[in-house]
């Protein structure tokens, strides 16, 4: 099975590199037929690695302990669901997934695009495979998931930290976020080399764009309610090293995002597009790095391992690569038309994209600062949460308040009544909203707090205009149902009201992410049988404890009842702490009982053999909406890019221009 294994890698990777030779060779003189050919060269790379695949799964399900990653990384015991997943619990078995996942991405990129983009797509292999060839390499000659050991009667077991639903989805959802990435970097290399910079390659790239933002996203988002579930220390957030890897690359697409519409409007920001989408594959794949370097420190890190270099070096060829290729097309890519006035849509974009890079950049600087701390003084210097949070909090305010200012505002120029009458609603509600939440609330304890939620207000104001003016037009025009008039609205202008509903759950997302933060009640307690203590006006009373076994884990359980401030009961909570027998590796269960307000969070820390429990006990304002502020930001993001059949719409101009591309349904 092992040889079946290297022998399936080793023919993906000779499939990766014949496709490439074919594609230069299609472009070159070859033609259609040869290019074709390079196009099964990639279906043929997706169907060995899935063979590879099954390889290891097949190994894993056996108890094949020969395998050092299964006698690594799982045990006889191990259930079932885990053992599948503990795929990608080794670094070489989430290098494969990672190989698996782009050349599924990539075949399905190729197989999209067998009847257009014809003169773009020999480029867009070869860049393609030329990725799928450096990952098979590693595979091959690096860190094979196929090495062999003197066999065990059981394997050591899998992390503790990994047997929880939340990571069985983490890893792949955000590896579908980083590989998809790929696609629009290989086709604007493509658009690079063949010189055909017009709004095409966007147009054609667009979906996988945003398809790729939303599970990189999502990934994030299901990273820390693993975190927050998992841990014990009462928060998904730590600006941790790997989280900061995964966030990096994010905020550069929600910026591309953003910046591309400035270019398919008004023919600018040619060159800055080409730095964004070429920036965000790059840092999709330096995250890949960081955990596989052994330079950082962090919970999600493979530690040390000899792979570093070599995607150091990857990365370096790619970066000087394109920074070449981009100044040498840098006459083809001049605007079309300058920015006319700095109180403009363009205008409010361009702000939007210089904080999203700034805030990147900010993280990129604090995650690596205490490695260049290293190289030039000798002592790593690390930096902390507070740093972050710094940093992240005004950036995130004005971010914040031009998602509520943009659709506001319009291309060109604003005249000074246009945008008096623009704002005068959203500010008089915004005003209204502050003052409640002054009298009725305690936002504005916390000054960041206050800003931050009256911020809301204004921007989910501008949002809801948005929708009622739309409404009342579609309604007054068309002679049908308030409802109908809304569903009409979003279903002729997806992309439009699609991201509005993105916009809002990005809304709710900052209420959930300063309710938790600035407002938290925490406290650390001993508590024998029968006491209680009182945490943020919540009473917790310890009641009994159990202990139970079984050939895995062996499990202690508190049981504990929580009272309302007015002595109703209202939930009660069985944190619990394990000790798995394989490893003989402890870990934390968490139980909370979530409230639209807020979360009652408690972590059983210790337990002695007279039943007096040393918990953390956290009363956590409103972290459910972070997680409801995801599922607001995938149906916004399926609305936006759920393709139109039968229905071709042009770009629509500025008055002064003609259109410059057609958008077309894409996949």
């Amino acid at each position: 099975m092992s040889l079946v294994g290297r022998a399936l890698i080793l023919i993906a990777l000779a499939c990766a590199v014949y496709a490439i030779v074919a594609a230069l060779y299609a472009r070159r003189r070859g033609g259609e037929p040869w290019q074709r050919s390079a196009e099964r060269g990639v279906y043929a790379v997706f169907a060995s690695v899935t063979g590879a695949v099954i390889v290891f799964e097949t190994a894993l399900l056996g108890n094949d302990f020969s395998f050092a990653f299964v006698a690594e990384y799982s045990s006889r015991d191990l259930p079932l669901g885990y053992k599948l997943t503990s795929l990608w619990a080794s670094q070489a078995g989430s290098l494969l997934l990672w190989l698996w996942l782009f050349s599924g991405m990539a075949s399905l990129a190729v197989w999209l695009n067998r009847r257009r983009n014809r003169e773009l797509m020999p480029i867009v292999v070869a860049v393609l495979m030329s990725i799928g060839t450096f990952f098979a390499m590693l595979l091959t000659f690096v860190t094979s998931p196929f090495e062999t050991v003197i066999a065990e009667a059981d394997g050591k077991g899998l992390n503790p930290l990994l047997q929880n639903d939340y990571m069985v989805a983490h890893p792949p959802t955000l590896y579908v976020g980083y590989v998809g990435l790929s696609i629009p970097f290989a086709f604007a290399v493509a658009a690079l080399v063949t010189r055909r910079l017009d709004t095409g390659w966007i147009v054609s790239t667009r979906r996988w764009t945003v398809v790729s933002w939303l599970f990189l996203g999502f990934g994030i988002l299901l990273g820390a309610r693993w975190a927050y579930h998992e841990l014990g220390w009462g928060g998904y957030w730590f600006w941790d090293p790997v989280e900061n890897a995964a966030l990096m690359p994010w905020l550069v697409a929600t910026a591309f995002l953003h910046s591309i519409m400035v270019q398919e409007r008004r023919g600018m920001l040619k060159v800055w597009n080409m730095l964004l989408v070429g920036l965000s594959f790059t840092l999709a794949l330096f995250g890949t790095f960081l955990t596989r370097s052994g330079i950082i420190t962090s919970i999600h890190a493979f530690g040390e391992s000899t792979l570093g270099p070599f995607f150091l070096g990857f990365i370096l060829v790619i970066v000087v690569g394109t920074l070449v290729l981009l100044f040498t097309r840098l006459d083809d890519l001049k605007s079309a038309h300058t920015l006319e006035s700095y109180i403009s849509r363009e205008a409010v974009f361009l702000y939007n994209n210089l904080l999203l890079v700034g805030l990147a950049f900010a993280v990129f600087w604090g995650t690596m600062f205490p490695v260049l701390s290293e190289v030039a003084t000798g002592q790593r210097i690390t930096v902390g949460p507070p740093f972050f949070d710094q940093v992240a909090l005004p950036i995130g305010v004005a971010l914040l308040a031009l998602t509520g200012l943009g659709p506001l505002i319009p291309w060109r120029r604003a005249s000074r009544d246009r945008m008096v009458r623009a704002l005068t609603v959203p500010l008089a509600v915004t005003v209204a909203g502050g003052i409640a939440l002054l009298v009725f609330t305690d936002a504005w304890n916390s000054f960041w707090g206050g800003v931050v939620f009256t911020t809301c207000v204004f921007v989910t104001a501008c949002i809801a205009g948005e929708f009622v003016r739309g409404v009342k037009v579609r309604h007054a025009a068309g002679g049908v149902s308030w409802p109908g008039a809304l569903g009409s609205l979003i279903n002729r202008n997806r992309r439009r009201y699609g991201g509005y509903i993105v916009h809002l759950g990005v809304v709710v997302l900052f209420v959930g992410l300063t309710g938790s933060s600035a407002f938290t009640t925490a406290r650390d307690v001993n508590l024998a049988q029968g006491d209680s203590t009182t945490v943020a006006g919540y009473r917790f009373t310890s009641e009994s404890f159990s202990r139970t076994a079984n050939s895995h884990v062996r499990t202690v359980t508190l049981t504990m009842g929580v009272d309302d401030p007015s002595g109703k009961r209202i939930a009660t909570l069985t944190p619990a702490k394990n000790l798995y027998l394989a490893s003989l590796q402890p870990s934390t269960e968490v139980s909370l009982k979530s409230l639209p307000t807020r979360d009652l969070y408690v972590a059983l820390i210790g337990l002695d053999q007279r039943g007096t429990a040393q918990l953390s006990i956290y009363v956590n304002p409103l972290v459910s909406w972070i997680w409801f502020s995801g599922l607001l930001i995938v149906i916004g993001s399926v609305i936006a890019v759920w393709p139109v059949r039968g229905r071709v719409r042009p770009i629509t101009p500025a008055r002064d221009e003609k259109p410059t591309s057609v958008e077309t349904p894409t996949a």
